[in-house]
């Protein structure tokens, strides 16, 4: 037998509802906000990823999948969609369109990492992107909708982390203080952070090993290294969330693990989740656009993970059922035949229908068939149906039914609807 690959999973009939659910929900709130989805191809060339998520990040040094194609070009499958929308933005010349571009996507992304509670090397995210504006009102309004998105999925006691990474002339002031508080301690950094104070020391403080950790929780915060813009854009996006009435707190520590991230970066955190709680983030990468050759843009965006959002629902969440309306249950080829036609006339009409041709299979076999699919009306053809031309339409939450002729169906439907 052949099974999936390991760290991709399928999604089962039986959990579908679940992602509809959360997937509705984004469409629903972002749509509100004037975002449109766009679709970029799960896979693009490496350079993009190299130059837009940054080669010192742990993504592209350890997580992506690589391959050349038959004509010798690197190709990556997309392991985030941010640097596939702004080279989509780029590229189809959207800032003429207009000055601000706000844009939205649903789906697969792909990083070769161990597979874990709700981690998977075949993982889906919704996440938007906000071209055009630096405005701290972007960011500030940005996750207010990020907020009423988790609210409408029955998400709450979440933890909104923030934190300002600067822009790039006061981080490389930072950088050199950072630097100073970790060269003493570099022989005992592992070995993932000697790699990072070399492309980016910024990035030990995504480090997971524990005495790690604790280099890093002593090192000087970005926060107090600020340039005054930054601090006053900071403090306009907290201002802001303030006037909102959400709650937050502030992490002079937080890093974000790409490259391209400048001045506001945040995470949710779950408390649900255990050990690895970060639900999802977020930030400003005003330098993105530029730095895959476009003009200089700015850019505000999120990313969440689908499997987390799903492992995460309340019990409270109203799921989409996928129940049919009506299954028909058939005996024989005449009523099979004629269960062809009402079941056509039913979905016309916008109605869920199941129809099994299976002849061999009695009445009460089929009746089973209809209580296990959660249907909400058998509408039965047996012998004396088919002799005498009606029809038997039973509601199976209560065991109620009546004979009927079969220009009173849609009638007989409608009316056991409203009851």
């Amino acid at each position: 037998m052949i099974e999936a690959v390991k760290g991709a999973r399928d999604i089962l009939p039986e959990e579908i509802g679940r992602w509809q659910f959360v997937e509705a929900g984004a469409r629903a709130t972002f749509e509100l906000y004037g975002f449109h989805e766009i679709r970029t191809p799960i896979f693009e060339s490496t350079e993009l990823f190299l130059r837009g998520i940054g080669e010192g990040s742990d993504i592209v040094a350890k997580e992506m999948y690589t391959f050349a194609d038959r004509k010798g070009r690197s190709l990556t499958l997309r392991p985030e969609n941010t640097a596939p929308v702004a080279r989509a933005y780029i590229e189809h010349g959207m800032r003429r369109r207009s000055e601000v571009e706000r844009l939205y996507y649903i789906g697969p992304m792909f990083r070769y990492e161990r597979p874990q509670k709700g981690r998977m090397r075949q993982f889906h995210q919704t996440g938007v992107e906000v071209f055009g504006s630096d405005h701290p009102a972007v960011d500030a309004e940005t996750l207010e909708m990020l907020l009423a998105f988790l609210a409408r999925l029955g998400l709450k006691e979440l933890d909104l982390v923030l934190n300002s990474v600067g822009c790039p002339r006061c981080r490389s002031d930072y950088r050199a203080v950072l630097l100073r508080h970790l060269g003493p301690h570099e022989p005992v950094l592992c070995d993932d952070c000697h790699r990072r104070l070399q492309a980016n020391p910024l990035r030990c403080f995504d480090c997971k090993v524990p005495a790690d950790r604790e280099t890093m929780a002593a090192a000087p915060a970005i926060l107090d290294h600020l340039c005054a813009a930054c601090r006053e854009h900071f403090g306009r996006v907290r201002s802001y969330l303030d006037d909102f009435g959400i709650s937050y707190r502030v992490d002079g520590r937080l890093m974000r693990g790409l490259d391209y991230y400048r001045r506001t970066a945040f995470e949710v955190l779950a408390p649900g989740l255990g050990a690895q709680n970060a639900l999802l983030g977020g930030g400003r990468y005003d330098g993105l656009v530029e730095d895959l050759g476009g003009p200089p843009v700015p850019g505000f965006g999120f990313a969440v993970g689908l499997e987390r959002l799903v492992m995460s629902l309340p019990g409270s969440a109203v799921l989409p059922d996928g129940a049919p309306d009506v299954v028909m249950v058939a005996s024989g080829e005449a009523a099979i035949g004629r269960a062809l036609s009402l079941a056509r006339g039913l979905r016309r009409s916008g109605r869920r229908v199941v129809l099994d041709p299976l002849p061999g299979k009695s009445l009460k076999s089929q009746m089973r068939r209809a209580n296990d699919l959660k249907a909400r009306y058998a509408l039965i053809l047996g012998e004396r149906e088919v002799a005498q031309g009606l029809l038997t339409l039973k509601r199976l939450a209560d065991g109620i039914q009546v004979t009927i002729g079969e220009g009173d169906l849609e009638t007989t439907l409608a009316g056991a609807a409203r009851a």
